[in-house]
């Protein structure tokens, strides 16, 4: 404790202040702000002290094994997401990365969603598939797939929900369930929702995976990535893991997500309101062929979605054109993505800034045609992340493309 006298947090506290206030204590400065450690080693008093905190994983020697600012990080992912501990790693992909490396080997086999991001089927498919570990990839709502698939050798099954980018849901309790009376364990990636509108933990998942560059971020400015979950696993398997491998989150990074932190439910339930409008806005189109939201009535789990996710559908949303080819519809939606004046046209989400992408040919374009097609990724498809740009301005800017269809 700093001479500070800094209070302790009572317990029972709402996300919402844990978001603001979960961090380490402050310096004997004092500073109401979490302070930005830019070090890479930490001096000791004498060569014994040196020993024992180097004999100690808790402590601060060297930052590509600890540092304070991703520490108060970690504390207050933990403290939102309702797990013991969190890890903090320097992306998303390298927190999966972690996962596999910290409970995979030789010989184990993974369950996973086959409608998961591009890169994430690649690493289960290729990465892992070179050092020895089998993957079968099933419906992300096919209970009845996602059972079959589970053999003695099964030690993880991974989802996402909702998923990038057609938001289908997946039942964390009912694959909690499959996971557990196989022996094996549940990761969900919460990156979408963030734990602002879901807590993966609470209906049976054992480790939650984000990609912090998306909404904990909120502003596309840094990478980082983290994984919450039991401290036997955190600190006892993926700790020494990460120490050695060196996937480790910049100090400066961390920082930029604990302030992000500070703002994400207040964002990103704004941002699920404005997708809601725009999506409603496109099923009426006629231009578009079927709208993929988890708040629309129509979305396949649309109940599902709304138990899990505090009654919100998070801020992505994908739509697909009408079109009598995959030519066609490849043309379509290039056109209706190169007439916007106001969207940004990139592959990242999660930004204030509304983001408009093609997923064939950016995240799922390393996939081969027969995977696309299994994940339901067609050339017309379009996704969206909803900004905070005034929800009429968003619709104005898709209906220039939209509108001019049939002029080209």
């Amino acid at each position: 404790m700093s001479d500070n006298h800094q209070r302790p947090l009572p317990d029972g506290l709402r996300p919402e202040t844990l978001a603001v206030r979960t961090a380490l204590a402050p310096s004997q400065h004092g500073e109401n702000s979490e302070a930005l450690f830019l070090t890479t080693a930490y001096v000791q008093p004498d060569a014994e002290t040196s020993a024992r905190k180097f004999s100690n994983s808790e402590d601060f020697t060297y930052s590509r094994t600890s540092n304070p600012t991703v520490r108060s990080l970690e504390a207050r992912l933990a403290a939102l997401e309702g797990t013991e501990a969190a890890i903090a790693t320097s992306t998303g992909m390298s927190a999966i990365l972690l996962l596999g490396m910290g409970v995979l080997k030789v010989g184990d086999h993974v369950v996973c969603s086959r409608s998961v991001f591009g890169s994430t089927i690649n690493l289960f498919a290729k990465e892992f598939g070179k050092f020895g570990v089998e993957t079968s990839f099933v419906s992300q709502t096919d209970l009845t797939e996602w059972r079959a698939a589970v053999r003695p050798a099964t030690k993880l099954l991974f989802a996402e929900t909702p998923t990038n980018p057609l938001t289908e849901i997946c039942d964390i309790r009912a694959l909690a369930t499959i996971a557990h009376g196989a022996g094996a364990i549940l990761a969900v990636d919460n990156t979408y929702s963030t734990p602002a509108l879901q807590r993966p933990v609470e209906m049976g998942a054992d480790i939650v995976m984000h990609s912090a560059t998306k909404y904990m971020d909120g502003q596309g400015r840094v990478m980082a990535g983290a994984l919450c979950g039991p401290s036997k696993l955190i600190h006892d398997i993926f700790g020494p893991t990460l120490r050695t491998v060196g996937m480790t989150l910049a100090p400066f990074n961390a920082w930029v997500v604990l302030k992000g932190l500070e703002t994400m439910s207040l964002r990103i339930k704004a941002q699920s309101e404005q997708a809601l409008a725009v999506a409603r806005w496109l099923e009426a189109r006629p231009e578009v062929a079927r709208v993929y939201y988890p708040s629309l009535a129509s979305h396949p789990q649309h109940e599902l979605a709304m138990l899990q996710q505090s009654g919100q559908g998070g801020a992505v949303l994908s739509f697909d054109l009408k079109a009598d080819s995959p030519e066609a519809a490849r043309a379509a939606a290039f056109h209706v993505i190169d007439s916007t004046r106001v969207l940004s046209i990139a592959t990242n989400l999660g930004d204030t800034k509304s983001i408009i992408t093609h997923p064939a040919t950016t995240s799922h374009g390393r996939l081969t045609e027969d995977q696309r097609r299994a994940a339901g990724i067609g050339q017309g498809l379009i996704r969206l992340a909803v900004g905070l740009e005034h929800v009429d301005d968003i619709c104005d800017d898709l209906n220039r493309g939209l509108s001019t269809l049939n002029t080209r």
